[in-house]
């Protein structure tokens, strides 16, 4: 019978993609942080039980584009402090060497 490799996530990127570092994993590593903001973005807008359009409105936005930072486009940290501000939700994130940074 064959032996079978287990290998950690980061193992595994570095296998397919690369080390930390290399072009094409810091651009996974990019587009997955883009998608994961767009989901918390996602959720937060439907736990406040508003519409595409009504997130639109409040931050001066079509659907489209609503749509568009939900699916991990366009995403910048002034458009995820909008968000949420226009929300009333407070945020932060952490950075290393640096520690917990509030958006607003």
């Amino acid at each position: 019978m064959a032996t079978m490799n287990f290998y950690t996530e980061d193992e595994a990127l570095d296998k397919v993609l690369g080390e930390k570092g290399a072009p094409l994993r810091n651009q996974y590593e990019s587009d997955m942080n883009a998608f994961l903001i767009g989901e918390a973005i996602k959720k937060a807008r439907q736990s406040k039980n508003l519409t595409q359009e009504e997130l639109g409105a409040l931050i001066g936005v079509k659907k489209s584009q609503v749509s568009r930072i939900e699916n991990g486009n366009n995403i910048t940290f002034a458009t995820i402090a909008k968000v949420f501000r226009a929300m009333g939700i407070s945020a932060s994130f952490e950075m290393t060497g640096i520690g917990k940074v509030a958006l607003w």
